[in-house]
């Protein structure tokens, strides 16, 4: 699980409780009619904007933002290194008996492709398409929810102006004025809170998932194509490396043997 989405979910909204509560009850910002509004009205909107199995796959959407937890690059190079090792020792094909520890199908398949002796340029082809996929369909949640943030607010200004004609209609009714501004005012709140509190920033930590996991499945397809190319296991860490900024980059084999 990704602390920190925690615990900014949890700090933001507990900052807006605590300013309720220090001053006013809470259920003075309770209101089913204006939470209809904006929450039903936003979803409404998403699902004219989307197909219906996008809208209904957002809880995967979020819980892979949320609950996603990114591999180490480093772990993954020094995998491939190991990789190129074995390759580099006895062969090619003798990657088929490392295939079955491999949990990524991404790094089986590139594998299986270089061992079956898939000529290099479609391998690369192959894999970069899968991961071009992949992009669009991060980009599909990432818009989702972007689409979320933008009409929540929206709604929240809709239901201020019918809450602003209901109790306009009712001046001549005093008792009227207050659940009508209620009304007018929360569903502002509603929008605001559901766009900068949840939707906006998991669009946003969604698109870092994304660019981790594309950073990830780039250095797979460099280091599957130097791997078949035979080069010696060295050079792939060193190819491998250069995805990473310094400040990630563990120490290398001369490093350690230095050490």
């Amino acid at each position: 699980m990704d602390i920190a989405t925690l615990i900014g979910l949890v700090t933001g909204v507990s900052l807006v409780l605590w300013a309720i509560m220090s001053k006013a009850n809470l259920l003075t910002f309770v209101d089913g009619a204006s939470f209809a509004i904006v929450g039903g009205g936003s979803v409404a909107a998403v699902l004219m904007c989307y197909p219906l199995k996008n809208v209904l796959g957002l809880a995967s959407v979020l819980k892979k933002t949320v609950f996603t937890k990114p591999q180490d690059p480093n772990t993954l190079i020094t995998d491939l290194v190991r990789y190129a090792e074995v390759a580099r020792r006895d062969g090619i094909l003798a990657l088929e008996n490392v295939v079955a520890e491999i949990s990524d199908p991404f790094i089986v398949g590139g594998i299986q492709m270089a061992v079956d002796g898939t000529d290099p340029t479609l391998v690369e082809q192959m894999l970069i398409s899968e991961l071009d996929s992949l992009s669009d369909r991060h980009a599909d949640g990432k818009g989702l929810l972007e689409s979320l943030g933008k009409y929540a607010p929206a709604f929240g200004m809709i239901g201020t102006l019918v809450g602003l004609v209901i109790m306009l209609g009712g001046m001549d009714d005093p008792s009227s004025i207050g659940p009508a501004m209620a009304v007018a005012l929360l569903t502002t709140l509603y929008g605001s809170m559901i766009a900068n509190m949840f939707a906006l920033p998991l669009a946003d930590k969604l698109g870092v998932r994304s660019q981790e996991e594309l950073l990830l499945k780039s250095i797979v397809i460099r280091g599957i194509m130097a791997i078949q190319a035979g080069d010696n296991p060295r050079i792939v860490e060193q190819k491998l490396k250069t995805f990473l900024p310094h400040r990630l980059r563990g120490p290398g084999e001369e490093d350690k043997a230095a050490a």
